[in-house]
């Protein structure tokens, strides 16, 4: 044990020692890290949403790769399915710590190029513990809501004014950062809005949306950070509702989608940017299964406002994948592995009862013993169904013991063997998804959601 700490540390200490030595060229980028209880063998590194590089775990879970030049600006960082934001510039060495048990959370990264990095976490973390904090505020008026929502932004702010103070930031770095703890408060302020709904006098309206005349709605530099898409998302939402209007009774109507698509049309600028909002909802709509007939109306408009030929396609092609999990289609077919390794498919292991799939991961076992709990209860008052729990990543050495621990019939658990095909085939979108088969082997329900209290409806019928 002493022995591979010492390893590990030396791997460590020669790993910047090597990256100071290139510290002064100030070009290209070192980057590498270890994934503790992996999930799968490797990791993947996406800018936008292209896949530029995947990086294959040692028998140490660890992995190193040297850039002799980037774009700087924001990636993406996957382990499935979890994945995270980090900044890289030329001129970064950064080494990475993450175990994928608690993903989020164990985040730590060191070297040239940390700071900024461990900052973004912060921002995240920071604003999950705000989330619980404000569910009680938005019943407050308008202006202690907005002046709860300054005193949280003020702390953020000190924090990055110290932190930057520290590191010397560029201009990319300072947007990035900034961005990181502004734009989720003011998504919380759109939120207020929408919550509120569109009742407001013109006095009132104009002082509580001030905040938006120092806010940017065409940063192409900020086109794929989350934080950002997501205000702008919640910022089109309220300016697409008409008077009278409730939010969560539009939300979900194939109308409501079209009109937002106009409003990215008519308010954003930037391409990327604007191209990157209307993907995201259209995957709100044609995920949308009860408005599978109106879908044609709003892909055509879809169609004429995002210039990217790549988002269109793959729109286009999660339509047709959806048509295909319709009530009494066959279930397309996925490749599954047993517990003991052996590779088999979804229609292989179907036995003539009706069936219910349900999904887990390995890195979210709470989610998991809370799924079991409910498959007992069902499998109890339904014996005439049979539960079938799908692990969306390949099985690690240790989980048939784990799951004989939990009193889980092994016979009834499979793991994808190729998580990227069988989500397309199944659209796998939400952890919580079950599809449920007839006897023959029938979709009967294939958009179920397992946790809602009224599953048990989707049996009865």
């Amino acid at each position: 044990m002493i022995l591979a700490i010492k390893r590990s540390a030396l791997h460590i200490i020669l790993f910047f020692l090597f990256f100071s030595c290139k510290d002064e060229e100030k070009r290209g980028v070192f980057f590498g890290g270890q994934i503790i209880n992996p999930s799968s063998n490797y990791v993947s590194l996406y800018k936008g949403n292209v896949s530029i590089d995947t990086f294959n775990l040692n028998k140490d879970y660890k992995f190193i790769r040297e850039y002799d030049t980037i774009s700087d600006g924001i990636y993406e960082l996957e382990h499935l399915p979890e994945h995270q934001t980090i900044l890289l510039e030329n001129g970064d060495s950064i080494w990475a710590r993450i175990n994928a048990s608690s993903f989020d959370e164990s985040i730590f990264f060191s070297g040239k190029g940390s700071s900024k990095n461990n900052f973004l976490i912060e921002s995240m973390l920071n604003e999950k513990y705000d989330n619980n904090y404000l569910s009680t505020k938005y019943s407050s008026n308008s202006i202690d809501f907005n002046l709860i929502i300054d005193s949280l932004i003020i702390k953020q702010k000190d924090s990055w004014i110290r932190m930057d103070s520290l590191n010397n930031l560029s201009k990319i770095a300072q947007k990035i950062t900034q961005a990181s703890y502004i734009y989720p408060y003011a998504t919380k302020r759109e939120r207020y809005a929408l919550l509120r709904g569109t009742n407001w006098s013109k006095k009132e309206d104009s002082i509580y949306f001030d905040y938006r005349k120092y806010l940017n709605y065409g940063d192409n530099d900020l086109a794929f950070f989350n934080p950002y898409i997501n205000y702008t998302l919640n910022y089109i939402n309220e300016k697409a509702l008409d008077s009278g209007q409730l939010y969560f009774k539009e939300k979900s109507l194939t109308k409501f989608n079209i009109k937002r698509l106009k409003m990215i049309d008519k308010l954003i600028s930037g391409n990327l940017l604007r191209n990157n909002l209307a993907r995201a909802i259209a995957f709100e709509e044609i995920l949308n299964f009860d408005n599978h007939e109106n879908h044609n109306e709003f892909l055509e408009i879809y169609s004429s406002i995002n210039t990217s030929k790549n988002y269109i396609s793959e729109v286009l092609e999660m339509h047709s994948d959806i048509t295909k999990m319709g009530i009494n289609k066959r279930l397309p077919r996925i490749q599954l592995k047993n517990t003991d390794g052996k590779v088999t498919n979804s229609s292989q292991i179907l036995n003539g009862k009706p069936t219910v799939f349900y999904f887990w991961s390995q890195t979210q076992m709470n989610h998991y013993r809370n799924t079991i709990e409910k498959v007992f209860l069902l499998e109890k008052k339904h014996p005439e169904y049979r539960f079938v729990g799908i692990c969306i990543q390949p099985f690690n050495s240790v989980i048939s013991k784990v799951l004989n621990m939990m009193n889980i019939d092994l016979d009834d658990q499979f793991s994808i063997i190729n998580f990227e095909r069988a989500s397309k085939r199944w659209v796998l979108t939400l952890l919580n998804k079950a599809i449920i088969l007839n006897s023959k082997g029938r979709i009967k329900q294939g958009f179920a959601n397992f946790s809602e209290e009224n599953f048990e409806n989707n049996l009865q019928n």
